[in-house]
């Protein structure tokens, strides 16, 4: 079986709303919110913590737009 690969909830700042659904949602508490520089919060996931379970990506609002929606 293949092993999964760690969870990525953004690559770029602003493909990140902020919203804290995938630090809500994860109940191994894997996530953590951390301030940047501009004050911004960002989530970080913890692989000490982390189980995989992927339920970050499938709440995340930004991953379920569609091109054009991200477009706008």
């Amino acid at each position: 079986m293949k092993e999964r690969k760690w969870p990525t909830l953004f690559t770029k700042k602003e493909d990140c709303c902020g919203c804290t659904a995938c630090f809500c949602i994860c109940n191994q508490q894997a996530i953590q919110m951390v301030v940047d520089d501009e004050g911004f919060e960002y989530p970080v996931v913890n692989h000490n913590k982390c189980i995989k379970c992927y339920m970050c990506l499938d709440v995340c609002p930004i991953k379920h737009l569609t091109k054009e929606e991200k477009e706008k």
